[in-house]
Order: C-alpha cells, then sequence, then structure tokens
C-alpha cells in the first residue's frame, strides 16, 4: 500500500440486480427477490471470505444486495423499499471510505425511467460526496449519462455468456481498493478517475452479440490491451438492453483512467468501431421460424445425433420473459408426427401452478386434463389445453417449487410452480428425463448456456413470439431515442464523441 493511501478502508456492499422486459405483463414484486443482509450478504462473495487477500484489506459492511430472476418490471412499491433500506444503513452506519455497488444495469421500475440513476443518485446522497463508488454491472445493462455521473468507477463482463460474472465483480472490488490504497488514497480528488462516457445508438439482442463470435468476440478482445496502458484503469462495453422501451437503451463505452484525454480517445476509437461493426452482428445460430426449426430437426434421417436443440426465445426467462407463454408449447401439441410417443421431445418449460397442482392430484401415472400457461403473458396465445400423462413430479426445487412433466404424445412439457430457467442438463436429469437422447428439446433461452451448447448434437435459434421477441421492430418501441440502429438502417453516422467526467466531492 502507498503511504499516502488508506490502511484500511471502510467499504459497504450494497445493490439491486434485475433484468427488466417492459414487454411484458408480468410485474416483479417481493417474492422475486432473493435478498441478502450481514454475513450473508458478504458470503454471497468468495474473494471477500476472512483470510483472502481482497476479504482482509478493508472492514466490509454487507448492507442490502436483491437479485431476482429476469422478469418485467418491478413494482414501485418493491423498489421503493430495498432502495430505502440501502439509503438508510448507507446514512446511518457511514461513514464509508468506499461503496461496492453490485448491480444489473437493466432494471426497470413502473413510473421510473431510469432505475438506476434513480438508485445511484439516491445513495450517492446518503454516502456523501467524498465516498468512491464502484460498480460491476452485466453488458446487456443501460449506463446513462446520469448513471455514469453518479458513481466513481464503473466496469461490466466481458463475456456473453456470462462466465465472467464473478470476475467482473472481483474486479470491481479490486479497482475501488487500489484507488483507495494507492497514491492520493486518502485525497477525495485526486484519487477519483475520470470517465469518458459515450452512447452507440445501436440496440440489439444478446443473441446478436455473443462474445464466442464476430464482432463481439473481436471487440471486447481490445479490452484488455486498453486496460493495460499506462494512466487506464478500465474499459468496458456495454451491449444495452433491447426489451425495455426507455431513452437510455442503447449501447454505450466508459473508459476509466486517470489520463483523461488517452481515455478519451480510447472511449473514442471502441465507439466507432462497435459503429463500424453494427451489420456484422448477427444471431449465434442459424434461425427461423418455429415449424422451419422444427422441420429440420424431426426431418433428420435414422441414427440421427441426439438431441436437436431449440431456442424458444420469445419468451426465455433469463431475458426478462414471463415464462408462461404457452404459443409454443400449443405448436408443439398440434404437430401430427408429434402424437406418436415413439419419439422424445421435451419443452423446457412454463410456469403455472394450477396446471401443477392439478397433475399433483393426479399422481404420476395418472391422466390428465388440463389448461397450461397463458395466464400471465396471454397475448401469444392464452392456456393451451394439454391431454396426457403425468410422467414425473418432482417436488421441493430450490427455484421452481414442484415440478410436474406431463406427456402428450410424443411430447414432454415441463410444467413448474414457480418460473425457472433451465440451463443445465442436471434441470432435465432431476425430473427422470434424460436430454441426450431425446430427439428435440426446446427450451426457453436465447443463445444456449455452455451445458447446453456442449450437449446440443445441432440447434437452431427459434424466432418465436413473447417479450422478448429477437425481432426487435416488431415489438413497438416507443421512447428509445431515434434515430436508432437497426430501427433506422439509413441513418447517418452519430458524432460519437466521449463525455469527460469525474464526481466532484464538493457537492453530492
Amino acid at each position: 500500500m502507498d503511504p499516502s493511501g488508506i490502511a484500511r478502508a471502510r467499504v459497504a456492499i450494497a445493490g439491486i440486480a434485475i433484468e427488466s422486459s417492459t414487454f411484458s405483463p408480468h410485474i416483479s414484486g417481493p417474492e422475486a427477490f432473493t435478498v441478502l443482509r450481514g454475513a450473508d450478504l458478504r458470503r454471497r462473495y468468495p474473494f471477500l471470505a476472512v483470510g483472502t487477500e481482497r476479504g482482509d484489506a478493508a472492514d466490509w459492511v454487507p448492507i442490502l444486495q436483491a437479485t431476482a430472476l429476469p422478469g418485467g418490471a418491478v413494482d414501485a412499491g418493491t423498489y421503493r423499499r430495498m432502495r430505502d433500506e440501502i439509503v438508510e444503513s448507507v446514512r446511518s452506519e457511514g461513514p464509508f471510505d468506499g461503496l461496492f455497488l453490485d448491480i444489473h444495469g437493466a432494471m426497470s421500475v413502473v413510473g421510473l425511467e431510469d432505475a438506476e440513476a434513480d438508485l445511484a443518485r439516491a445513495i450517492r446522497a446518503a454516502a456523501g460526496p467524498d465516498t468512491l463508488i464502484s460498480t460491476s454491472m452485466d453488458l446487456h445493462g443501460n449506463v446513462s449519462a446520469e448513471f455514469s455521473q453518479a458513481v466513481d468507477l464503473i466496469t461490466c463482463y466481458r463475456m456473453a455468456p456470462h462466465e465472467d460474472a464473478w470476475n467482473t465483480r472481483e474486479r470491481a472490488v479490486h479497482n475501488l481498493l487500489e484507488r483507495l490504497r494507492g497514491p492520493h488514497g486518502r485525497d477525495p480528488v485526486a484519487r477519483r478517475p475520470w470517465q469518458a462516457w459515450v452512447q452507440v445508438p445501436v440496440l440489439l439482442p444478446g443473441e446478436k452479440t455473443s462474445t464466442r463470435l464476430e464482432p463481439a468476440r473481436s471487440l471486447y478482445g481490445r479490452l484488455p490491451q486498453i486496460e493495460a496502458l499506462d494512466g487506464i484503469v478500465d474499459a468496458a462495453i456495454w451491449i444495452g438492453y433491447a426489451w425495455a422501451d426507455e431513452p437510455r437503451c442503447q449501447a454505450a463505452i466508459v473508459v476509466t483512467g486517470d489520463d483523461a484525454e488517452l481515455a478519451r480517445t480510447q472511449a473514442a476509437e471502441l465507439a466507432r468501431a462497435f459503429w463500424d461493426a453494427r451489420h456484422d452482428f448477427a444471431f449465434v445460430a442459424p434461425t427461423g421460424t418455429l415449424d422451419e426449426c422444427l422441420d429440420i430437426a424431426l426431418g433428420r434421417g435414422p441414427g440421427a445425433a441426439t438431441p436437436f436443440v431449440i431456442s424458444d426465445s420469445g419468451d426465455n426467462p433469463t431475458a426478462g420473459g414471463a415464462g408462461d407463454v404457452s404459443w409454443t408449447l400449443g405448436e408443439l401439441l398440434a404437430r401430427p408426427e408429434l402424437r406418436d410417443p415413439a419419439r422424445t421431445v421435451i419443452h423446457a418449460s412454463i410456469f403455472d401452478p394450477d396446471a401443477v397442482a392439478e397433475a399433483v392430484r393426479a399422481g404420476v401415472g395418472g391422466r390428465v386434463e388440463v389448461h397450461v400457461g397463458g395466464r400471465v403473458d396471454a397475448r401469444p396465445r392464452g392456456p393451451v389445453p394439454l391431454s396426457g400423462d403425468v410422467f414425473s413430479i418432482t417436488y421441493n426445487d430450490p427455484v421452481a417449487g414442484t415440478v410436474a412433466v406431463l406427456r402428450s404424445g410424443a411430447v414432454h412439457a415441463i410444467i413448474t410452480e414457480r418460473r425457472k430457467p433451465f440451463h443445465l442438463v442436471s434441470d432435465f436429469t432431476g425430473l427422470g428425463l434424460d436430454p441426450h437422447a431425446a430427439d428435440v428439446v426446446v427450451v426457453k433461452i436465447g443463445y444456449l448456456e455452455p451445458e447446453l451448447y456442449e450437449m446440443a448434437a445441432d440447434w437452431r435459434l427459434a424466432l418465436t413470439p413473447g417479450g422478448v421477441d429477437q425481432d426487435l421492430l416488431r415489438l413497438g418501441h416507443q421512447h428509445i431515442e431515434r434515430p436508432m440502429f437497426p430501427f433506422d438502417p439509413d441513418m447517418p453516422d452519430p458524432e460519437l464523441r466521449p463525455a469527460l467526467h469525474r464526481h466532484n466531492p464538493t457537492s453530492p
């Protein structure tokens, strides 16, 4: 530690993390959030355990961190209660040298236009002007000027799928500690780096921006080299969140450092490179309508490798879909060739507690006549009639609650008591299903998470309807800034001039 730095800083931990689709009728209430406080919150971060380098580097004060599965906009009262608890605790337990703000960045709240800016401004007002705030985010978050100006350090994931989520949080903490313990750490002005912030008027779904593929792979590949430059602390690219209809929803670049002009130059170059590549972003897999994808999957000859995976992308619960859109299940049940139980087709999943209760009453092996899904988001299709047998019932899933698998011909429909994404092979095998042996696995997801990607013999991304429809042009955005690519494909080149700022500790 530099002798001019803080020997042992007091650092608070707080945040609210959710990805919210404003195109979904689902409302995220208190039941959606897992809220951690105190020692439970500190245990969330293995790199802050007692005895670790970072854990012993500061006095950590865990306040409140709330995390939810992506869904619809957050109920205003639910948000205010969590925000106010954070603010009151920051005020009463302070002062703090630093604060680690752990958020997603795409939270929408009913009645608010920029929820993260509202949260950051409230925390800043409570913490006071001298507290250094370091933020970790998902690269699908949104970075408005108002949010960026309320915090001091900011970084986001560099991988999609997000295999570096915990590395990113640790990087945010590392950057915070380095500023507090390093040269001028005791000086509230000198310890603050500059931020070069610029938005890029491009709004794309995450399924077109996977870092497994170009151009995202090369764009994100530039960040470690920029970060290594003398005078630079961090460089970050946000894709933005495509399924909220707010002015802040677009791509953004932030380069942070003590060399203001170098940060501005690097941010401008990254922004221009992103803009120049806008036409090159493509879906991570071949796409088609559901029927087109099923025709390919079911038309393969005998002995074809299994499983063929189809992403039911429009109702992806990990992007903000309601999770009960029944359109795809209805299409599967209507396919004549899927009435033959000689095939195995798995659909994951629909949450419908009433249908699950009917299955429980019937018992495994029992016959059910139920209507499934379409109760929260009925726009593509309302509840779908399903006549079939109860294949399995699984109790006490920590996310889904009770889970029933209903078999109708070839179709094995997974029905859950509560919303749940299916990302792991064990999510299927725990229900008595063998996804490797299934002819087709249809799962509500966009790009495949690692285990499903490795499992798939082949896959397609079906452009299905729902609150996170991949066809952005048919969603009907009204409040994003225009012109915006791809909504205005012939728009002129934007100026892309980064704004330089750093929080002024002489005023909140």
